[in-house]
């Protein structure tokens, strides 16, 4: 079983790497276009290339002063040597398949806007593959990562599926702390160009989005990458890892060394599985010259229903033939997970989708001022979170009383665990119709800045108002995925603990016990910490390109004429600098605090914290999202000619709740899934340290 483990787990990976190979050379085939749109995607790839070169620079320090730390701690028997490598390659390849998504993102761009010139089918084409590169290169990585260190480990070092797993799931918080970096440093940088540009540009200045007279357009532009793109691919492959390796650690813990690599096999080769699904289903993706919004989410739907029915069958004899006829309500986990991502998506494109009434009536809401469309977003965002809690708590019974759980509790954690894996297994077409939406953006700002034909650009608003939705669709799934997620690793920090303390350790979490009470209350303060932190860095950051964009309208002669060119380059540089060093403090608190809980409080307050944080995280997350997402939405209604269209005073109102939905949806919303699983990886690598040395 575990010669094939390996084996099927690398294949998979080289299935999804060549496609996303195939799927980029196919996307750089298709032309650029005119002289002046191949300057303006030179430019935008600049920046986000100059970024990113120094956002890794600064991500490369942290690694090593935690490289050199686990050392340290592993010299002194705290760890095994094992886990300060992982944690390197976690963090390296989880930047890679960030870096891989921009690089293509960045290229299709312009393809995307001239594609979009012979018709909206092509330009959906260009769009989705280059998302589908971004996609199948963040699962290809991942499952290649798995399958490497599975091979080391097992052949040689002819380590125990028990040691195995341990050492496993600390490459997650590599992953975790990139994907923490990425998601901040890129989110502040997109959205403090995107509201210096919109406050100053289309507000005061009542120019159009996107009109090259902004000096902040090619920074809104590079934002898109580096935020949407970059952070987002170094995200969502943290949560795939995450996924399988929590579930392969609470399969052995359940099924014990004797069957530990079959309780592996499942998680893994369902990822694997997966991946040939996900290619399946990308076949499906196109729709009609002149579609509307719904029809564009129907061609995206399509693909992504087809793949998850697909993966649902195959579970079956997966799990059917792993376990000889025994343990098949592990089929039904794995369902509940899969059934629990495509409600999500549901409900979120509910919510944020301006072809649903929620929206629609957001949009109204701008009749009476950017006041009550604030107070209409706020709301509706706190409405939404409901479906997503109720959902995922009926896949968490389900998952765990199907896979045993009432006989015993492990094989019911071990279920939670793969309806996490269940949810994620078909990532690759998921995160595609997710990563093409900045693209169709992108491509939008070109054909207004290159000044193509009127329709090219209703074709592109076309994609980017669908990519919205899809992006905040993402969002939802991938938050939800973390919450089962970081149930599952809470799990494996007990058992790490029960490990680690032997005789010595008391488990017993009572509420009453005031070291986990008190854990919950800081757990649960903790989102609201992290995001009042990102907020305010984006905040600051706007602030500066606001006083920047407004100089340049002030004292660049002849700039509003359209006869110079503004100082692009300044707000670049702005934006840069002011993300980098933002991205820093919610990283510290992020991997500071389940250490500073743990030696204070011990492992009863870790475990506190860890479901505190889980909770209010959760929720924070779906709130910020789809309020963003439907502020959003709303505005681009609004401009496509209701409620008095673009120019007009409703018009006015939607960008200003926009311009506050920015931040919540692009930063602080999508970094918090991080947050709660990284608190967790943190506790589980620091888990002997708080055992040995805690106060209380």
């Amino acid at each position: 079983m575990d010669n094939y483990l390996v084996i099927f787990t690398f294949v998979g990976a080289v299935v999804a790497l060549v496609y996303a190979l195939l799927t980029a050379k196919r996307v750089l085939k298709f032309d650029e276009g005119t002289d002046l749109m191949k300057k303006i995607s030179a430019s935008i790839r600049a920046g986000a290339n100059a970024y990113l070169k120094r956002q890794y620079t600064v991500v490369a320090f942290f690694f090593a002063c935690m490289f050199v730390i686990l050392c340290v701690m592993a010299g002194f028997g705290l760890l095994t040597w094992f886990v300060p490598f992982a944690f390197v390659t976690g963090g390296f390849f989880s930047a890679l398949s960030g870096f891989v998504g921009m690089k293509i993102a960045t290229a299709a761009n312009s393809r995307t806007a001239n594609a979009c010139r012979s018709g909206l089918n092509r330009g959906l084409r260009v769009a989705f593959s280059a998302g589908s590169v971004m996609g199948f290169t963040v699962v290809g990585l991942g499952l290649l990562d798995i399958s490497i260190w599975f091979a080391l480990l097992k052949f040689v070092f002819k380590c125990d599926p028990t040691q195995i797993t341990s050492a496993m799931l600390t490459f997650g918080m590599g992953a975790s702390s990139m994907a923490l970096f990425a998601r901040v440093g890129g989110g502040v940088f997109t959205k403090a160009a995107d509201v210096g540009a919109d406050l100053v540009g289309k507000v005061e200045a009542g120019i159009p989005e996107d009109d090259p007279r902004n000096p902040a357009v090619i920074a809104d532009n590079v934002g898109d990458n580096v935020g949407d793109v970059a952070g987002m691919g170094a995200d969502l492959y943290e949560s795939y890892v995450s996924s399988i390796i929590s579930a392969s650690a609470l399969g052995v813990a359940a099924f014990g060394a004797a069957d530990g690599f079959k309780a592996m096999a499942v998680p893994m080769l369902l990822a694997a599985i997966g991946i040939v699904c996900s290619i399946i289903g990308t076949v499906f993706v196109r729709t009609k010259e002149g579609a509307d919004q719904k029809a564009l989410l129907s061609s995206l739907s399509r693909g992504t229903n087809f793949s998850a029915i697909v993966i649902a069958v195959a579970a079956f004899p997966l799990v059917h033939f792993t376990f000889g006829g025994q343990h098949n309500g592990l089929y039904v986990a794995i369902m509940a997970g899969l059934v629990a991502g495509v409600l999500i998506g549901q409900s979120t494109e509910l919510f944020t989708s301006a072809s649903y009434r929620p929206t629609k009536k957001l949009a109204g809401n701008s009749e009476t001022g950017s006041a009550t469309i604030i107070i209409g977003g706020l709301s509706l965002g706190m409405l939404s979170t409901i479906l997503p809690i109720i959902i995922v708590s009926v896949c968490v019974l389900v998952a765990y009383f199907a896979s045993g759980g009432s006989a015993d509790s492990s094989f019911g954690l071990y279920g939670i665990a793969l309806a996490a894996v269940g949810m994620l297994s078909t990532l690759g077409i998921t995160l595609a119709t997710d990563a093409y939406g900045p693209v169709a953006d992108n491509a939008g700002g070109i054909a207004e800045m290159a000044g193509l034909e009127p329709e090219v650009r209703e074709r592109t608003d076309a994609l980017d108002s669908l990519g919205n939705t899809t992006a905040a669709t993402g969002k939802g799934f991938a938050i939800g995925s973390a919450a089962l997620t970081a149930l599952a690793l809470m799990a494996s920090y007990i058992s790490k603990v029960k490990e680690v303390g032997g005789d010595t350790v008391n488990i017993s979490f009572d509420l009453m016990n005031p070291t986990v009470l008190i854990g919950v209350f800081i757990g649960a303060c903790l989102p609201f910490v992290f995001a009042a932190l990102t907020m305010q860095s984006v905040g600051k950051a706007a602030q500066s390109i606001v006083v920047e964009v407004r100089r340049q309208f002030r004292e660049i002669v002849g700039l509003m004429e359209g006869k110079t060119d503004p100082d692009y380059a300044k707000c670049v540089d702005l934006c840069t600098r002011a993300s980098l060093r933002e991205m820093i403090m919610p990283t510290i608190v992020a991997v500071v605090s389940p250490i500073a809980v743990g030696l204070i409080l011990g492992y009863h307050g870790v475990v506190g914290m860890l479901a505190g944080a889980t909770a209010s995280g959760f929720l924070m997350a779906v709130f910020m999202s789809n309020s963003g997402g439907a502020w959003d939405n709303a505005k681009k209604y609004i401009e496509s000619g209701e409620h008095g269209g673009k120019g007009s005073e409703q018009h006015k109102a939607a960008v200003v709740g926009d311009t506050v939905g920015d931040p919540l949806k692009d930063t602080s919303g999508p970094a918090i899934n991080i947050l709660i699983k990284l608190l967790s990886m943190v506790s589980i690598v620091f888990a002997a340290l708080v055992v040995n040395f805690h106060l209380l």
